[in-house]
């Protein structure tokens, strides 16, 4: 996990490194300070103080305390610049980690599993990166300097720090392996929270339609209220730092107060007894040794609380596509001809039951397909294959005359089109979103796309026509509309294949009969596989496939399935039973 996450610092190497140099060189000389300032008052009290040795010291101290300042501020520019860049290289590379990733790699992760791993989680791991920066730096370094100072002033009392250090190490221990534990359990629940905020949002419509307003309030509440409860119990723990730090502290100035007194009035008069300068020293390196102390205790808290998220920002970058370009790949499909050979299929490995299996079907260029079964029956299940958004457990897919892990992904893709039955537009222009097709289609190739698509007709209604803002998610237009505007996006790519995806189950049987008309008349070499529920969307079709469990239960025209499957022969009659006659064609 850590060789990971550590590849990320790239470029913030040089400040990654020079933050703590420059930390080492302020403790340096913060430490020494003290040791003047001993010095000054030794002399103070002396029979014949030196004024020129004091201003000379006094000197020295501002000298120290102006370069002290300095290594700070560099060292907390350099250290904020190698953390901020080493959460933006995690977050790019998360991101562009997961660009890549199949449907299959995007199942092993929730949605709000994301979202938080590149805001919550990144944001932890960047704060105990700048702390192991600076105070992993700081801190032992002053706890070293200092009690090496100490000991050169007078050892005997310099072990009052280790008892000190001892006692307070056991004791910090204890309140670290306590909080690490509720601050561990505390970042997952950050998943659920999003989770909450994000249903809410994407469906606030259901929500205020069926006035659940209450209910997501008490949900979110409910996820909010297990972070505080969480983080309330790591927070008592913690509390307990604090006073233990300052008792031990104070604890040690009056023993050091008490034993160095005693040792001034028993050297009092002696060359080269224990002084006053000499105490004031080591109370103030009393001060730094425990306090450094303290900092270590609290960069351990934060680097064992981020080592859940570090931990989970590894999964993500170490996720490697389970769908990948080959070496050599092929740079052109032929035509639109599909074929499925043997093929079986199943989202997870370890399952018993095959999603699909024995597919077998050979489809020629340019040939109308449809596509209609239950629900479950796996009909997207089918389609998905073809562009490689899943690849097959057995079998293969040939599709231009070549097998479809041959190909180029963005070739293969950019010529197999599909659009979803949840259609998704993105805020911008109609012509914005019309040119996540083809980026570079001109304005006449976008309009001529809407009006196959039949998407002009409400179009031209709007006072901006193709320069209408589309809100994010695609508010602001209809079910319907959102479905022509998919179709016309898709029919920019000019693909080999065309997949809709019960795509018109919105719009209104007149639109979507004159959609399958234009189809036939503008784009007949491309194949078209049209996935629906109503017969009357793919009762003209050259041949129609039935699916059920997994399976093709049946292939063949409108009229020979009506004689031979069952399964169409019982959809075809409930939908002419319950929702009106139709022709002898099967038309309303």
């Amino acid at each position: 996990m850590l060789k990971t996450l550590l590849r990320e610092v790239k470029e913030f190497k040089k400040d990654s490194f020079l933050t703590p140099v420059y930390m080492i060189f302020e403790v340096i000389f913060e430490t020494i300070i003290p040791f003047l300032m001993g010095k000054i008052i030794d002399i103070i009290n002396s029979d014949s103080p030196d004024m020129s040795r004091i201003l000379l010291l006094g000197g020295g101290m501002i000298l120290l305390a102006l370069g002290g300042l300095f290594t700070g501020i560099m060292g907390g520019k350099h250290g904020a610049r190698a953390s901020a860049g080493f959460a933006r290289n995690l977050r790019k590379s998360m991101y562009e980690n997961i660009q890549t990733f199949s449907f299959a790699n995007i199942d092993k992760f929730s949605t709000s599993g994301l979202v938080t791993r590149l805001t919550t989680d990144v944001t932890n791991v960047q704060n105990a990166y700048q702390m192991v920066l600076r105070m992993c730096t700081r801190a032992p370094s002053s706890l070293i300097i200092a009690m090496s100072f100490s000991f050169g002033i007078n050892a005997k009392l310099a072990s009052v720090y280790l008892i000190a250090v001892l006692i307070l190490s056991v004791i910090l221990a204890i309140i670290i392996r306590f909080a690490t534990k509720y601050f561990t359990q505390a970042f997952p629940k950050y998943d659920k929270l999003n989770e909450s905020v994000q249903e809410n949002v994407s469906a606030i419509r259901v929500v205020k339609g069926f006035v659940r307003e209450k209910f997501e309030t008490s949900k979110f509440m409910k996820a909010s209220q297990g972070i505080y409860d969480i983080f309330i119990k790591a927070e008592k723990v913690i509390t307990y730092n604090m006073p233990v730090m300052m008792t031990t502290i104070y604890s040690c100035m009056l023993l050091l107060s008490w034993l160095g007194a005693k040792m001034i009035v028993g050297d009092a008069g002696t060359a080269g007894g224990f002084t006053t300068g000499e105490l004031t020293s080591m109370i103030n390196y009393c001060m730094n040794i425990l306090m450094s102390l303290m900092m270590l205790s609290f960069v351990f808290v934060m680097i064992t609380m981020s080592a859940a998220s570090g931990k989970r920002i590894a999964e993500v970058l170490e996720e490697k596509a389970t769908i990948t370009n080959p070496e050599n790949p092929v740079m052109e499909i032929k035509d639109g001809s599909i074929e499925f050979k043997d093929v079986m299929f199943r989202y997870n490995e370890n399952s018993e039951t095959p999603v699909l299996s024995d597919i077998n079907i050979s489809i020629k260029s340019g040939e109308t397909i449809g596509i209609i079964g239950g629900t479950g029956s796996s009909k997207t299940s089918l389609v998905n294959l073809i562009s490689r958004l899943y690849d097959v457990n057995s079998g293969e897919i040939i599709v231009g005359g070549r097998n479809v892990k041959e190909y180029d992904l963005e070739v293969l893709r950019n010529n197999v089109a599909v659009v979803l039955q949840k259609n998704v537009l993105f805020s911008g222009s109609i012509l914005d979103n019309l040119r996540w097709g083809n980026k570079d289609a001109t304005e006449e190739e976008c309009i001529r796309a809407c009006k196959l698509a039949c998407a002009d007709e409400f179009i031209e209604k709007f006072p901006d026509k193709y320069n209408t803002h589309i809100e994010q998610g695609g508010t602001n237009v209809s079910g319907g509309q959102r479905q022509r505007l998919c179709i016309a996006r898709a029919l920019l790519k000019k693909p080999q294949v065309l997949i809709l995806d019960d795509s018109t189950s919105a719009v209104d049987t007149a639109t979507d009969a004159r959609i399958r008309e234009s189809f036939a008349k503008e784009i007949p070499d491309t194949t078209k596989l049209i996935i629906a529920q109503r017969i009357s969307s793919v009762q003209h079709a050259d041949r129609i496939i039935v699916m059920e469990n997994g399976k093709i239960d049946g292939i063949g025209s409108h009229e020979e399935l009506l004689k031979t499957n069952a399964i169409y022969k019982d959809v075809y009659e409930s939908q002419t039973n319950g929702g009106g006659d139709f022709d002898e064609g099967g038309a309303r």
